[in-house]
C-alpha cells in the first residue's frame, strides 16, 4: 500500500468528522454553534474514510481499504471567513491535539550540549631524568601510575664518569687553601649533575668515593610512563619517567563547528563526569582551541579544574552544557520548534484567526534565525502578541490541501490530490531533497498496548531497514535500493488492523512517512539523496517503536554534521559509530545518543 506525498496523513478529516458527529449526536444534527456543514452532492450526503479520503460513497459503510466506519464529509462554506483561512471547530482542534500559544519575544539562549574527556594539564607533565650518564642498578618506581614525591630516591646509577669527578674533587679539596677556584669548579661540577651540598659535603667527609648514587624526584605526581628498566645504561639528560601532577586537570569539550558562534572563552558550563554520578562541575571555558580537526570538524573547548582530592582522573568521560546567548542585546522573537514547518526555502507556520463565524488558522510564511536547540528565532513573519499553532500543524495544514487552501506544498491553494498512490512515485530522484523536506515525522509522545503480534510485526521493520543503513554507511546505492524495496515489502505486511480507534490513526500516519522514505530510498540512484530519505525513515521508525512500545536491542545515534550541519539520527544494532550520512569520508563521527530500550521503558 503506498500513499501519495500530498496525503501526509490526512487525520485532520476524522478530527474534523469527529466533531461533527459528535455534534451530531448531542445536538440532533441542528447545532449552529461550529457553523459545520455536511457536504452534498445531488442530495445525496457523501461519505469518506477518515483516513482515506479518495473513498467517495453515497451512502454509509464500512472503508474497502482499512475497515474503518465511514463517515459525513465536511463542507466548509462559511460565510465572512478568509477564503484562504481553514475553519476548525474546538472540538475538532481537540481531538486533533492542536495546541496554540501567544508569540512573545524572549532573550536568545541556547543550550549547547557538549562531550569531552578529562586529560592532564599539559603545564605539570614533566619528563624526570637522569643529569648523569650511568647504568641503572635500581628502580624504586617499578610501574606506570605509582606516586612519587618530589626530592624521593626513585632510581640509583653507577656512573664511572662521578667516581672520575669524586677523586678530582678529593684531589682539589687537598689543595683548598692555595687553589680555591680550583676547589670551587670541583663542587659545581657535582652539583652541575644535581648533587646537593650535603651529598658533596659527606663524600669529602668519608673520604671515599661512591660508585652508585641516587636520582631524585624533581617533581611531585603519577608516572604516566616508564621509559627504563633495570640495567638499561643511560645518558645524561635521558628521560627515565614521565610525570603528571593531577592536582589541577583538563576537561576538553569537543565543539562542532556548527556550534562555534555560540561559544566563546569565560563562558560558564555546567558538566557532569559519567563516573561519579551526582556530583555537577561547574566552571569557565578557559581556552578555545584555534585550529579544527579536519576529520572529525571539531575543535577543543577546556576547562581547567582543581583537583585537589584527585577525584577526576585522566580519560574519564564528561558530559557538559553551556547557556548561549545570542550576541543581540535586545530580546528575540522565539517560536517553538514544532510550530514551523518547511518545504525547501520555505518555512511557514500557522497563525490562528478569530470571527463571528468561529476560529480559523491561516498558513503564513516566515523568516527564520538561528536554531535555539528546541525553538526557532523569527527574523520576519510574525509580530509578538499573535497567536499560533505549535502543535498539531500537520494536521491543519492535511486540512488546508483537501479542502484547496494555502498550505505548505500548495502555497497558492487549489484543489488537493488525497489518499493513497498506488502507482508508485514517480518523481525521479531530482525530488529528493524536496520529498525528505515535506516527511514531516509524527513525533507524537502517545503510548499505545498494542498486540503482540503488531509488535513482532514492527521488530520485523526494524531488522529490515538495519541492511538499508549498513548498505548506504558503504556508500552502496544499489544494495541500499535493492535493501530498502525489501523494506517495503515487509512494511506492507503489518497488519492495520491489529490495532484500533486512536491507536490506528496514530500508525497511519506514521505508515504515511515509513512507505514515502522507504520508496524515496529504493527509487534512488544518487547516493547522497538517498541519504536525504534515510533521516526521516530513521526518525518515524525510532518514534513508532517507542509510541507502541515495542521493544528491540538497539541505538539511536547522531551526526551534527549532516545536511549542512543540521543534523540528522539514525538507528543501529551496534553501539559503536559507523556514520551512514558521509560513510569513509567521517565514517566515525557521530555520538550514541540513547538505547531504544531504555527510551521505551
Amino acid at each position: 500500500m503506498k500513499i501519495s506525498i500530498r496525503t501526509l496523513i490526512v487525520v485532520i478529516v476524522a478530527t474534523l468528522a469527529g466533531g461533527l458527529l459528535l455534534g451530531w449526536a448531542f445536538f440532533g444534527g441542528s447545532s449552529e454553534a461550529e457553523h459545520s456543514h455536511t457536504e452534498v452532492i445531488n442530495g445525496e450526503t457523501v461519505w469518506t474514510c477518515s483516513m482515506h479520503p479518495q473513498i467517495r460513497q453515497n451512502e454509509a459503510g464500512a472503508c474497502p481499504i482499512c475497515g474503518m466506519d465511514l463517515i459525513p464529509l465536511e463542507d466548509d462554506n462559511g460565510e465572512g471567513i478568509d477564503p484562504m483561512a481553514i475553519t476548525m471547530s474546538p472540538t475538532a482542534m481537540q481531538l486533533a491535539n492542536v495546541v496554540t500559544a501567544i508569540v512573545g519575544s524572549e532573550s536568545a539562549m541556547k543550550t549547547i550540549r557538549l562531550n569531552g574527556k578529562v586529560q592532564e594539564d599539559e603545564r605539570l607533565i614533566f619528563s624526570q631524568t637522569t643529569h648523569f650518564p650511568g647504568r641503572i642498578e635500581k628502580l624504586a618506581v617499578n610501574f606506570t601510575g605509582e606516586y612519587v614525591s618530589k626530592g624521593s630516591v626513585i632510581a640509583n646509577l653507577y656512573s664511572p664518569q662521578l667516581v672520575t669527578t669524586q677523586e678530582e674533587l678529593f684531589e682539589a679539596y687537598k689543595i683548598r687553601e692555595s687553589q680555591p677556584n680550583l676547589y670551587r669548579a670541583a663542587r659545581e661540577k657535582l652539583k652541575n649533575w644535581k648533587l646537593t651540598e650535603s651529598q658533596i659535603d659527606q663524600i669529602i667527609s668519608t673520604g671515599k668515593t661512591q660508585d652508585q648514587f641516587p636520582v631524585l624526584a624533581d617533581q611531585s605526581g603519577y608516572v604516566t610512563s616508564k621509559k627504563v628498566n633495570l640495567g638499561d645504561y643511560v645518558n645524561r639528560g635521558q628521560t627515565l619517567y614521565e610525570i603528571a601532577n593531577l592536582s589541577r586537570v583538563w576537561v576538553q569539550f569537543d565543539v562542532y563547528e556548527s556550534d562555534l558562534s555560540w561559544i566563546k572563552k569565560g563562558d560558564s558550563i555546567q558538566f557532569n563526569i559519567s563516573s561519579l554520578p551526582g556530583q555537577t562541575f561547574k566552571d569557565k571555558i578557559d581556552y578555545i582551541d584555534p585550529v579544527i580537526n579536519p576529520k572529525t570538524r571539531v575543535t577543543k573547548a577546556r576547562v581547567v579544574v582543581q583537583n585537589n582530592d584527585r577525584i577526576l582522573k585522566p580519560e574519564m568521560f564528561a558530559s557538559g552544557e553551556v547557556k548561549a546567548q545570542l550576541g543581540k542585546t535586545v530580546d528575540q522573537l522565539t517560536v517553538p520548534k514544532s510550530a514551523v514547518m518547511w518545504t525547501g526555502k520555505r518555512s511557514v507556520v500557522y497563525v490562528k484567526l478569530s470571527s463571528d463565524q468561529g476560529l480559523h488558522f491561516k498558513m503564513r510564511e516566515v523568516t527564520l534565525g538561528p536554531s535555539l536547540g528546541d525553538a526557532y528565532i523569527i527574523e520576519k513573519g510574525l509580530e509578538s502578541g499573535e497567536e499560533i499553532a505549535v502543535n498539531g500543524t500537520f494536521s491543519i495544514d492535511a486540512a488546508a490541501q483537501l479542502a484547496g487552501k494555502p498550505s505548505m506544498m500548495s502555497p497558492e491553494g487549489g484543489a488537493a490530490m488525497t489518499g493513497h498512490d498506488h502507482s508508485g512515485m514517480n518523481q525521479g530522484s531530482s525530488q529528493s531533497n524536496n520529498q525528505m523536506n515535506m516527511l514531516q515525522v509524527n513525533e507524537s509522545e502517545q503510548t499505545f498496548e498494542s498486540d503482540p503480534e503488531f509488535k513482532e510485526q514492527l521488530q520485523a521493520v526494524f531488522s529490515a531497514y538495519l541492511p538499508v543503513k549498513d548498505a548506504l554507511i558503504e556508500s552502496d546505492v544499489n544494495t541500499a535500493s535493492k535493501e530498502a524495496k525489501f523494506l517495503q515489502k515487509v512494511i506492507e505486511k503489518v497488519d492495520m488492523k491489529l490495532v484500533k480507534d486512536e491507536a490506528h490513526m496514530e500508525w497511519m500516519k506514521d505508515l504515511n512517512i515509513l512507505q514515502k522514505s522507504t520508496e524515496g530510498i529504493q527509487n534512488e540512484t544518487d547516493l547522497e539523496k538517498a541519504r536525504m530519505m534515510l533521516s526521516p525513515l530513521s526518525d518515524q521508525l525510532f518514534h513508532s517503536l517507542k509510541k507502541y512500545q515495542v521493544e528491540v536491542d538497539g541505538y539511536r545515534q547522531y551526526c551534527p554534521m549532516a545536511f549542512d550541519n543540521t543534523g540528522a539520527f539514525w538507528l543501529s544494532d551496534s553501539d559503536k559509530i559507523l556514520n551512514p550520512y558521509f560513510g569513509d569520508a567521517m565514517l566515525t563521527c557521530g555520538n550514541v545518543e540513547e538505547h531504544i530500550n531504555e527510551s521505551i521503558n
